[in-house]
């Protein structure tokens, strides 16, 4: 009787909650017969630019990081998903910050010059390893930095806390404050940018080279718009940088020694004045690079990001099409996938793990949820009381009915034995 009562209730439990779908329920659409499948361009005006620096070679297990579909130079999307909004940017890809999914992209492993979104890489590999309290002197080797390119307005001798170069980096994408920062997490601008090689390693960004810690054009200088991901991940992670990203703006104190006054900077970053939901990200423009964009949002309790590299501002600007894919990211099921965002360290383990399996050392991906009783189910995972408070009483319904049922069956069994007595 008892395993009967468990029976029912498990089949009453698995009709409200819905049950999971297979992990490989549906691949994602990248192409037909091999084929690969463009991306949405928005046509841009034609731009002088210096020429594009040749790119590594390609190494087939690096553009499979994160999933087979993710290593195309073209469009990937889940099936049956609408298509994403035409941009000029040459790559892109938008991910689930908190689950790691990989929503959709375009040419997630094609190789791109960062710009100062590479300042991200900075602010993961340093964030925490200087006291935001401590005050430091700028050298002249940190205003160190290319005629005309973005600065705070440090001066030599001048004196600022931590906190307020990460402002300035952040809001004012400061290339001065890069290199102190480098300076002072590292020793030298060049041994902090060896640290920023190995972070973005053992982020999984094995396609990240970074040459100045600023993000200002280096030889042999890449990233990818699935690298620029991982980082931001990393980097949303921080509730310091969280709150970086979304300050409006700062003082730069005023340098009573040098007979200089104090100032304000204001973030560049559009999207968190107009985009509902902003959390922040980082911009960046350099000639070669052209213009390359990290934004990330929350809406109905999901955490987007969004990376492009290589566009052009005309006619939308970057933090505009971000913006864009974004409100694409945003219209697709929680549960929708092309790939994964690699954990830190994971792709480090895999080769370390006997025979160098990934199987062995990869985490089993959480069940896919499909349906409305799966909808239901990530509503309550959500902590969404309309669905809560029903789902519950039902519950409470049958499990009293079973009860009730059990308690009569019972009964009936004492009164039937006194009369065999």
């Amino acid at each position: 009787m008892r395993a009967r009562v468990l029976a029912a209730t498990t089949v009453v439990a698995l009709l409200v909650s819905g049950a999971p779908a297979p992990a490989d329920a549906a691949p994602p659409v990248t192409a037909t017969a091999g084929a690969t499948v463009p991306c949405p361009r928005l046509p841009a005006p034609k731009v002088t630019r210096p020429p594009r620096p040749t790119p590594p070679p390609s190494v087939p297990e690096q553009r499979a990081v994160g999933g087979d579909a993710l290593a195309t130079e073209g469009l990937t999307t889940p099936p049956g998903s609408p298509a994403p909004p035409a941009v000029t940017a040459t790559t892109w890809l938008v991910a689930d910050l908190d689950t790691g999914a990989v929503l959709g992209a375009c040419g997630p492993h094609e190789y791109g010059t960062p710009a100062s979104t590479q300042k991200l890489l900075l602010a993961a590999t340093l964030l925490n390893r200087i006291d935001p309290k401590q005050v430091a002197t700028a050298t002249r080797a940190d205003l160190d930095i290319e005629r005309g390119s973005s600065a705070v307005g440090l001066l030599v001798g001048g004196r600022y806390a931590v906190e307020t170069l990460w402002l300035g980096l952040l809001l004012q994408s400061g290339n001065d404050a890069a290199n102190m920062l480098a300076r002072l997490g590292a020793g030298s601008a060049r041994a902090g940018v060896a640290q920023m090689n190995a972070e973005a390693h053992r982020l999984g960004a094995l396609q990240t080279h970074a040459v100045t810690p600023s993000g200002l054009d280096g030889p042999n200088q890449f990233t990818s718009a699935y690298d620029l991901a991982l980082i931001a991940r990393a980097c949303f992670a921080d509730a310091r940088f969280r709150r970086y990203a979304l300050t409006e703006r700062a003082q730069i104190p005023a340098q009573p020694a040098l007979k200089a006054g104090g100032f304000q900077i204001q973030n560049e970053n559009q999207l968190i004045y107009r985009y509902p939901g902003a959390l922040g990200g980082k911009t960046g423009f350099t000639e070669l690079a052209r213009h390359s964009y990290v934004g990330a949002a929350q809406r109905g309790g999901r955490r987007l990001v969004v990376t492009l590299l290589g566009a052009e501002a005309r006619p939308v600007r970057g933090w505009q099409q971000g913006a864009q894919l974004l409100d694409w990211g945003f219209s697709l099921p929680r549960d929708a996938s092309v790939g994964r965002l690699v954990e830190p360290g994971e792709l480090d383990a895999e080769r370390a793990a006997p025979g160098g399996s990934p199987a062995a050392a990869r985490p089993t991906p959480p069940p896919q949820w499909r349906g409305p009783a799966g909808t239901a189910l990530r509503r309550m995972a959500d902590g969404d009381w309309r669905v809560i408070a029903p789902t519950a009483g039902l519950l409470a319904l049958v499990v009293g009915g079973l009860a009730a049922l059990l308690a009569a069956r019972r009964g009936r069994s004492r009164r039937a034995g006194r009369r065999r007595a």
